[in-house]
């Protein structure tokens, strides 16, 4: 009689970034990585109009880009690409020094979720979309240089393109 696997016996665990970060600075002879500490909340605002009358955008920071556009190539990559949220999935490209890209190259929507937004916009969840959504590649060691110069760049961005409201997609 053979033994049946419990998938979730194959399940893996969680790695924990701020500990393999410690350990990798330690390894190499650094000071501690000092985290970002933001003693001051986001001002978040709640809409002034109902969903389905909002003009919304996408921010992410998995590092998609779309075919023809130059790739992001390191870790302190604070540049950002506009990629039309008409793209097809299938001119999606990514690249990101920090997680395992598998999953996101077999399917973008997997850190870049547009394919959902279109479906927002289609069922008349949401008004309208901004006509680019906007990416970066996360894992930015220099909070002064998102706080100083990446973030007011999306923001100008999104403020050009008369946008309510931003998904934030995290990677």
């Amino acid at each position: 009689m053979t033994k049946q696997t419990n998938t979730s016996d194959h399940a893996q665990a969680p790695v924990d970034y701020i500990q393999r970060t410690r350990d990798l600075y330690a390894s190499l002879g650094h000071p501690a990585y000092q985290w970002v500490e933001n003693s001051i909340p986001p001002p978040l605002h709640k809409p002034n109009k109902p969903l389905a009358q909002c003009k919304v955008a996408m921010i992410a920071s998995g590092g998609v880009y779309r075919k023809g556009q130059i790739a992001f190539h390191y870790k302190d990559d604070i540049s950002y690409r506009r990629v039309p949220v008409d793209t097809p999935t299938s001119d999606l490209r990514v690249t990101h020094f920090a997680y395992d890209l598998t999953a996101a190259r077999r399917d973008p929507n997997a850190v870049l979720p547009l394919q959902a937004l279109r479906d927002l916009a289609d069922t008349g969840r949401v008004g309208a979309l901004a006509d680019n959504a906007l990416t970066f590649m996360g894992g930015i060691y220099s909070s002064r240089k998102v706080r100083e110069t990446l973030a007011p760049a999306l923001v100008k961005e999104l403020q050009q393109d008369e946008v309510d409201l931003a998904i934030l997609i995290p990677v």
